[in-house]
């Protein structure tokens, strides 16, 4: 026992750094926001114990239940449609094209970049009101407007910098087609299915574990968007909080208005939806998601 023990003392060291950085980094902290959602804390004052308080009024607060709208608007239309360009591309890049590598890096960038603070200053110069948008559209007498600041238009821009980002899912996607047998597709074609069959019934059933986690990947992010929203609204969610995404007033909650046990609620929510979305995809996916042979539809 002893001897296993003193064994064992180099592994659990090496484990250290990592232990306190989970226990002091995230777990702490975890469990530390969860008793400020119950309290009313403002960052400077003692927490005072309030129960369900901060639960309850979450949903009496109209710029709460706006920042949910917006959210789930931005995360039902950007998440499909990122999703579907970047299947296209990754069947184009698919065909052999030379230099292959090359195509996949810089459709990858934008994944990279997309978060930045800079690529959200620079969506202001396209789609602001002296932007590049409207230099183009007025080449072809076409009157522009400020897209990112009237409220009709400012959330659009978002999911086309969110859809702009397709670079991630799209060289999964690609992964996982240059994983389907090309015998099986061959074979399908002898059968005399034509390319679309052969895409819907064959190829889409076989990269389907493929989409399941592109899916939970993209929706979880798209939940949690914040720097592109903060910048191009600089931080107020505007105009007439028609950017004003979840993340952003619960930052808005924490660091503007110093109500961190109110910011803790809305954390915790969040976190629930999160969970109940991701627990339905798993669900859900039973349905349409097949492993290995049985993904092949007759």
């Amino acid at each position: 026992m002893i001897a296993r023990l003193r064994q064992s003392i180099p592994a659990y060291l090496f484990l250290l750094p990592w232990l306190i950085g989970i226990i002091g980094l995230t777990i702490g902290p975890m469990l530390l926001s969860l008793y400020y959602s119950f309290t009313d804390y403002a960052l400077l004052n003692t927490p005072e114990w309030q129960g369900l308080h901060n639960y309850t009024a979450l949903f009496h607060d109209s710029r709460y239940l706006q920042s949910l709208k917006v959210t789930f608007i931005y995360v039902g239309v950007s998440v499909p449609l990122e999703m579907a360009f970047a299947l296209a591309v990754a069947v184009l890049l698919n065909r052999g094209l030379k230099g292959l590598a090359v195509y996949r890096a810089l459709y990858y960038v934008p994944s990279l970049l997309g978060g930045s603070v800079a690529i959200a200053l620079l969506w202001q110069q396209i789609f602001g009101s002296d932007g590049l948008l409207n230099d183009v559209l007025g080449l072809f007498g076409i009157h522009g407007r400020g897209w990112i600041s009237e409220p009709g238009t400012a959330l659009w821009t978002l999911i086309v910098l969110r859809v702009w980002q397709f670079g991630a899912p799209m060289v999964i996607f690609l992964a996982g087609l240059r994983q389907i047998p090309d015998e099986v597709l061959e074979a399908a074609e002898v059968d005399g299915a034509g390319r679309w069959q052969r895409f819907w019934r064959v190829t889409l059933p076989l990269l389907s574990p493929v989409v399941f986690f592109n899916l939970v990947l993209q929706i979880i992010g798209a939940f949690q968007a914040f720097t592109p929203a903060f910048v191009i609204s600089g931080g107020k969610g505007g105009p007439s909080d028609s950017t004003l995404f979840y993340t952003l007033y619960l930052y808005q909650q924490a660091f503007g208005n110093f109500k961190m046990g109110y910011a803790a609620a809305m954390a915790w929510v969040l976190l629930l939806i999160v969970a109940v979305f991701t627990g339905l995809n798993f669900v859900l996916g039973r349905a349409w998601v097949f492993y290995g042979d049985e993904g092949v539809r007759r």
